[in-house]
């Protein structure tokens, strides 16, 4: 068991390489080093003092699981620094470090009074009784921490729902849909553990070696998975000035306050209505709202605003309606029958059949083959 820890800590150290060689690393590309470190480093530990460390030496093993409490702020941090545009870590930010602090802080309280740091042990041995109260509220704290940051983190994407279907026309490859199922699995797997560890130290039912062989198992599988996923991420809102991507965290007052007068927006909606028939901009699959506001020469707030409000869409459904209807058009016209309805899926700006499938549906209400069979 102990050399699948050994081979995880080597891949968190290979990928940490990588991602230092990374040319214009973003601050999520920085934060995932510093957690591929992290995990490195205590699943390396774990795979060299396991068979001596809960036994031998009750105080280190508590800092040692201590450690555990830092995961969840390297994860909430990691997806923040990408769905977040702009986002620089500010001085606030350590404070979810609290946790991790306040919980070594006791240990070495704790090592100078011995009638104390007896009542510190992770393995109950035989005939051993009595537990320091304070001690479990740290180890239900740590249980507790990464189901809270997973919960902070699925909010995450939730926002990241929000501005994809506000700024971008298509999904793919900003979704973090690997990310997402990473923090689905290992939440369900790190909630299980720790809840079994929590029993076991309270009620002293299951292994203690089950319970933290299982979760430095767990977190070598997270090594590999985050690695190779998180290394080949890019970043998905640039901070180049000539993107503005609108942000919310209220549909209801996303306008609030907006100078745009209603002749504007009327303006402004048939411009970009006759845009969009004539120079049939929707044919770039990466289309998003700064680069068809600059295109039209309205600011991107402006714009978002006329397509919610005048039009009644968000951007991204907006956009694929005509992708939608322009394959529609295509797949009537005798001149495109000989191409295959993913060929002109892709013309038309999709870039992924599963989205041009998913898409095609939501607005027809039939798959593409069934239009065509029906034309």
């Amino acid at each position: 068991m102990k050399y699948i820890f050994f081979i995880a800590a080597f891949n968190a150290l290979f990928y940490t390489v990588l991602l230092v060689q990374k040319k214009n690393k973003a601050l999520h590309d920085k934060i995932l080093i510093y957690w591929l470190l992290y995990l490195g480093f205590y699943t390396g530990t774990y795979g060299l003092s396991a068979s001596w460390l809960f036994t031998g030496y009750p105080l280190l093993s508590a800092a040692f699981i201590s450690l555990l409490l830092l995961h969840g702020p390297f994860l909430y941090g990691y997806i923040r620094a990408l769905v977040t545009e702009s986002y620089r870590i500010k001085p606030a930010d350590f404070l979810h470090l609290t946790p991790f602090v306040l919980f070594n802080l006791f240990l070495i309280v704790v090592s100078f009074f011995p009638s104390w740091a007896g009542k510190i042990r992770l393995d109950h041995p035989v005939g051993e009784h009595g537990s320091s109260a304070v001690f479990n509220f740290f180890l239900i704290l740590t249980a507790l921490s990464g189901p809270v940051y997973f919960l902070l983190s699925l909010a995450l994407f939730k926002k990241l729902d929000i501005k994809i279907f506000d700024n971008f026309s298509s999904a793919e490859n900003i979704n973090l849909q690997w990310l997402r199922n990473l923090v689905y699995a290992f939440g369900a797997v790190w909630t299980l553990l720790m809840a079994a560890a929590a029993i076991h130290h309270v009620f002293h039912l299951f292994s203690w070696n089950f319970c933290t062989n299982s979760l430095s198992l767990a977190l070598s599988v997270f090594i590999i998975l985050v690695g190779y996923f998180g290394l080949k991420q890019n970043e998905i809102f640039t901070n180049s000035e000539e993107r503005h991507f609108v942000t919310s965290s209220k549909p209801d007052d996303k306008y609030a306050g907006s100078t745009l007068k209603e002749t504007d927006a009327e303006e402004y909606a048939n411009r970009l209505t006759l845009y969009m028939a004539e120079k049939k901009p929707f044919l770039n699959p990466d289309l998003n709202l700064p680069q068809l506001a600059a295109e039209l020469n309205i600011p991107p707030h402006h714009l978002s605003q006329v397509i919610n409000k005048n039009i009644g869409s968000n951007f991204f459904d907006f956009v694929n309606r005509y992708r939608v209807d322009e394959v529609k058009a295509r797949i009537t016209n005798p001149e495109f029958r000989k191409y295959s309805i993913l060929g002109i899926a892709f013309e038309c700006g999709f870039n992924s059949k599963s989205a041009f499938n998913r898409v095609f549906k939501k607005f027809t209400g039939l798959t593409p083959s069934e239009f065509r069979r029906k034309r």
